[in-house]
């Protein structure tokens, strides 16, 4: 298995996003992620959920993966006040705060390349190879493709496969054993792991994502229509 990476580099701080959101939670990206960037860490991703009426989840960490309790805390000071001021979710709302956890996102081409050697789920806005749910061991990036080998691959079926970064609509770690031991190793999320995630329920550990919240935001008239959904 391929040893993930963790020393970022100049260039990877600054690196962009390649998954983003839409809708709402595209406009708080947008208003948040410069005070983020200012504080040393990057955006993984916003969700505005209907949970508890409205919620604001951010997800953040350092260029090299990591995130503490301290952190979480300094973003969500650093980012409420611009919510207040830019106000683009016209309801009350909690606003959340958390790290990206064990199963977590990959927006960024570094991300495949990080974990390369584990196990991910990617979902595509158009057809490739044919479909557009993969499931399989990632192999890194080459190119602007991220490189994928099927787990689920019948014997018509490439094993392999390349999928554009640009096609990608979502993409996760898919949680294991192997992951959940390389995670705690390299200490990634820096939370001790009786902290539980935002959405942590009895089974198996989400992730180590603190949850700093909730926090009432502004009231403005009904709760929005359009919010972003994740399916498990």
């Amino acid at each position: 298995m391929n040893e993930p990476t963790s020393e970022p580099t100049a260039s990877s701080a600054q690196e962009p996003r390649l998954v983003v959101e839409s809708g709402v939670a595209a406009r708080v990206a947008m208003i948040i992620e410069p005070a983020i960037v200012d504080l040393g860490y990057r955006l993984v991703r916003v969700r505005v959920t209907a949970q508890n009426g409205c919620t604001v989840q951010i997800m953040a960490e350092r260029p090299d993966g990591s995130m503490t309790v301290e952190g979480c805390e300094e973003i969500s000071q650093a980012v409420s006040p611009v919510l207040d001021v830019d106000d683009p979710i016209q309801a009350a709302y909690y606003l959340e705060v958390s790290s990206p956890g064990i199963d977590r996102p990959l927006v960024r081409a570094s991300d495949f390349e990080r974990w390369a050697g584990h196990l991910a789920k990617i979902d595509t806005s158009e057809l490739v190879a044919n479909r557009k749910r993969f499931r399989g061991i990632l192999r890194g990036v080459s190119g602007t493709d991220a490189l994928l080998a099927r787990d689920d691959a019948r014997s018509d079926e490439e094993r392999d496969v390349a999928i554009p970064m640009r096609l990608i609509a979502d993409a996760r770690l898919v949680l294991t054993d192997a992951l959940v031991t390389e995670s705690l190793r390299r200490g990634k999320s820096g939370l001790p792991p009786e902290m539980p995630a935002p959405d942590e329920v009895a089974g198996p550990k989400k992730g180590h994502g603190k949850s700093l919240g909730p926090r009432p935001g502004k009231k403005r008239g009904p709760a929005p229509h359009e919010t972003d959904t994740e399916e498990e």
